[in-house]
């Protein structure tokens, strides 16, 4: 199972929120926060929420985040 977070960007591209914010908002270096993104590693459902009760309040979690299922 692998979390794709392409809605994610498109919505931080829309409001301007960079990916060094997200980092600095779950205190976690850049770097770490890039392996999230290009999928080298996966998310943890906390940043997740902490990333949508932060950042997009009204949009569901399922609407920034979905989930693909290894073929």
């Amino acid at each position: 199972m692998k979390i794709n977070c392409k809605n994610l960007e498109a919505e931080m591209k829309r409001y301007g929120i960079s990916r060094k914010e997200i980092a600095e908002t779950l205190d976690l270096s850049y770097s770490t926060i890039h392996t999230r993104f290009n999928g080298t590693t996966q998310w943890l459902y906390e940043e997740c929420v902490r990333i949508q009760q932060t950042y997009f309040p009204d949009s569901e979690l399922k609407d920034l985040f979905t989930v693909e299922n290894d073929a």
